[in-house]
């Protein structure tokens, strides 16, 4: 093949007494994302196929895509909305695509960047949890948002929210969800609002009179609220505004399916992110806190994408299996609670995720420990 060829003909320049090996771990990088290393292992027990890490991150870079291409699309649809014309599949999608392209790429320039720099400095090898997150930083930004904000988030979240911890594997956070809350704390008026998830709606040019760029969340953040401004057939494909990502909970489930026919992602941590949803949603609805039903707010706001794509990531999630019913379940009852007791926060999923990020360490510790402590009551018996 010739590209193999070529990689191994440039591969001594970079290595060690070649001329650029100070970037061997740039060129590692992308050898072993254009191929699937050769190198095997030697001592232990090891799971031997053809699948790293990279081709994992890919994997889940796939089941993003429903969800990003979707977001394109419904990106051109609300903007054709907002002016009152039809403009067409492809046109609306083009819009959306043109709109979404720039976040994309700042991202991973941005991440990327500092990644390799970090790796250079260190001599390690590139990391490749950023394939993932650099995709997920625009998923959960609106459309519109400034790309020096997105540069600027996505450079903290990869310092602070990864490297600080010693990289891929070692962070306690999410980082693509560290992204959104600086932005959140830091540039609140870019991130909340109801003019912030229509393309173009800011400008006012041509606007429908009457037309709200109001997501469903903040129709039900209303005091007595019963209706979120949209059907329900609408939330659930997507056809509402919303972040880039976030609106399909259709295309979330159809990239729910690979990642859990590949194996990649818990369905412990999924399902009972769902499940605890419900729970607290339902014991609203019974105790007369909230007029609409409680299942709204699966399909709505960032719920079904945090709970498939953010909830159970495995680095920053529950290990055992146990952890990972009880760190899932609290999820989705702590994101439900923030958006009804706390309107200010309309949302839930973001804070709910990473305040549960912190927790999951503590619950995995619990779990192991009332382990042992059976183990030791049957050792105890049988003597």
């Amino acid at each position: 093949m010739a590209l193999r060829n070529f990689m191994d003909k440039i591969k001594p320049t970079f290595s060690e007494g070649g001329k650029l090996s100070f970037l061997a771990s740039t060129f590692d990088a992308f050898d072993t994302f254009l191929f699937v290393p050769n190198t095997t292992t030697v001592k232990g027990a090891h799971i031997r196929d053809c699948n790293d890490m990279k081709r994992t991150m890919i994997m889940v870079v796939l089941a993003l895509m429903p969800a990003l291409l979707f977001g394109m699309y419904n990106i051109g649809y609300q903007h054709s909305l907002s002016i009152g014309v039809t403009q067409g599949f492809w046109a609306d999608f083009w819009f959306g695509f043109l709109k979404v392209l720039p976040i994309i790429v700042v991202s991973y320039v941005v991440g990327l960047g500092i990644e390799f720099g970090f790796a250079q400095s260190r001599g390690h090898e590139v990391n490749e949890g950023f394939l993932v997150t650099g995709l997920l930083i625009p998923m959960i930004m609106p459309v519109d948002i400034p790309l020096w904000m997105v540069a600027v988030a996505t450079a903290f979240a990869v310092v602070f929210g990864k490297e600080v911890f010693g990289g891929t594997g070692m962070n306690v956070f999410n980082p693509a969800l560290v992204a959104r809350a600086f932005i959140f704390f830091a540039y609140t008026p870019s991130i909340s609002g109801e003019k912030v998830w229509i393309a173009g709606l800011t400008e006012g040019q041509g606007v429908v009179d009457g037309f709200s760029g109001a997501t469903a969340l903040e129709h039900l953040a209303l005091p007595g609220a019963t209706d979120m401004g949209f059907s329900a057939m609408d939330a659930f494909l997507g056809f509402i505004p919303g972040c880039v990502g976030e609106t399909s909970t259709l295309a979330i489930l159809i990239g729910a399916v690979i990642l859990l026919g590949a194996g990649i992602a818990s369905w412990r941590t999924m399902i009972s992110v769902f499940v605890g949803g419900l729970a607290m949603g339902y014991l609203f609805e019974l105790t007369g806190v909230i007029a609409y039903p409680a299942w709204w707010h699966l399909i709505i706001g960032g719920f079904a994408f945090g709970a498939v794509f953010m909830a159970t990531d495995p680095v920053t999630s529950a290990q055992t299996n146990t952890g990972k019913y009880i760190v899932g379940f609290m999820t989705g009852a702590l994101a439900i609670l923030i958006r009804v007791v706390n309107p200010a926060y309309p949302e839930g999923m973001m804070l709910a995720i990473l305040f549960m990020n912190a927790l999951a360490p503590l619950v995995d510790y619990f779990v192991v420990e009332a382990n042992i402590k059976r183990r030791n009551n049957r050792v105890k018996l049988v003597k």
